[in-house]
């Protein structure tokens, strides 16, 4: 197989956001007189989305959300978190090492993210990412967010790839079944945001430590 294209998740693959976005999320609660969530419970509610998210954290035993507390609840996260993103963020170990092997492949990279544009570009920014990209497809840059395979068909398109050569690298089930939706290969790190979901090599086409490790592991299977 050829490949000709990398796509790659953000929170949870290449960066560790947990504590900013539970920051938010707190403030989030507490204007809506909520209790506070614990930052485990964060990194399992991660995945999909802001609206997600939030439903996530508005929903206890017997407590399920309205569309309108939602709603409210999405408005104020977003400008808490707004303040936050970035704050603490960090590139997991080896990324920077990792992504500089892979750029220095030639292939063309890009970033597929469940995270809102106005968000995903400061952030890539301040953690020193967005040098490494020419793509960045967000949440709010399709109609559909992985795992409708959409947003990899979009960053595809920029990129001048095609779908099928394509690898793409997550931490959770909804980037392999973005993946395998879009007829791309599906490798996960075994670290990152499961939304609770324990990951194992059967889940993808490959399990792999780190993004250093995943580029070695490419460089062994696609010789160029």
């Amino acid at each position: 197989m050829r490949l000709s294209s990398v796509t790659f998740d953000l929170d949870g693959t290449l960066l560790d956001t947990a504590t900013d976005l539970l920051t938010a999320c707190n403030r989030m609660l507490a204007e809506l007189d909520r209790p506070p969530r614990a930052e485990a419970e964060i990194r399992r509610f991660v995945g999909t989305g802001a609206e997600t998210l939030v439903e996530r954290c508005l929903t206890r035993e017997n407590m399920i959300p309205s569309e309108t507390e939602i709603a409210d609840g999405v408005a104020i996260f977003r400008r808490c978190y707004r303040e936050e993103n970035g704050r603490t963020a960090k590139p997991f170990p080896n990324v920077l090492a990792g992504l500089a092997a892979w750029q220095a492949s030639g292939l063309p990279l890009a970033v597929v993210t469940n995270k809102n544009m106005d968000f995903t570009m400061p952030l890539l920014e301040q953690t020193g990412l967005a040098r490494f990209f020419t793509v960045v497809i967000g949440g709010d840059s399709t109609p559909c967010k992985k795992p409708h395979p959409e947003p990899i068909f979009a960053a595809c398109r920029q990129m001048g790839a095609i779908p099928a050569e394509n690898l793409h690298i997550g931490d959770s089930i909804n980037d392999v079944r973005a993946a395998r939706a879009a007829g791309s290969l599906a490798w996960l790190v075994p670290y990152g945001y499961t939304e609770g979901r324990p990951i194992d090599g059967t889940d993808c086409d490959r399990l792999v430590a780190d993004l250093l490790e995943a580029f070695r592991a490419f460089a062994r299977a696609f010789p160029r």
